[in-house]
């Protein structure tokens, strides 16, 4: 497997959601990622990592953020955040979302290779697959590391944004409801506990 993504290859794996698409964030990569997933690229993916400290040279990372996560399902929050440098578009441009992974295998995956796109294993409008062999299969993909995903519902994605007339100095959007109820993040955010 890491001769094949090292060159552009891509593997599903599986997270604690739903079975992910992941190839190293390189042009050659991406191109394959929103191929296989028939992806408009005006529709960036975001990056799975093992620890938010591995997003550090990627991102702005709020002082708070550490805590905020630690308070929701590991996983079940994507964090849009203002990147250090412009990157692909494909993986956000200026912002990039990142996802600190909870699953072993998807976090083992982050730690052996670097960030690594987390996108679901499916093409764009359709259903995604709980079985990470089956959804390899449907997209045509050779590696895949076996699991059973639990989650019908993806991670739950938040913009955060640099504002300081907000008491944080930053400015929090529920972008996409998924496992974590947007009412529990703004609770937190408004009333942190």
């Amino acid at each position: 497997m890491k001769e094949r993504l090292e060159a552009g290859g891509l593997v599903v794996y599986p997270t604690s959601t739903l079975p992910g698409l992941g190839c190293l964030p390189t042009p050659t990569g991406l191109d394959n990622l929103f191929m296989a997933k028939s992806r408009s690229e005006n529709m960036p993916v975001s990056l799975g990592v093992a620890t938010l400290n591995q997003a550090g040279s990627l991102v702005h990372i709020p002082d708070f953020l550490p805590e905020m996560l630690g308070k929701f399902t590991k996983g079940g929050i994507t964090v849009i955040l203002p990147a250090i440098n412009e990157v692909d578009g494909r993986i956000g441009g200026n912002q990039i979302a990142i996802r600190v992974f909870s699953h072993p295998a998807a976090t083992k995956l982050a730690e052996d290779f670097g960030p690594i796109t987390a996108t679901s294993a499916n093409e764009s409008g359709k259903d995604a697959e709980f079985d990470t062999e089956i959804a390899a299969k449907i997209l045509g993909v050779a590696d895949f590391i076996p699991g059973i995903c639990p989650n019908g519902r993806g991670s739950t994605f938040i913009r955060l944004e640099h504002d300081d007339s907000e008491m944080r100095g930053w400015r929090l959007t529920v972008m996409r409801e998924g496992v974590v109820p947007p009412s529990d993040v703004m609770r937190w955010w408004t009333i942190p506990v």
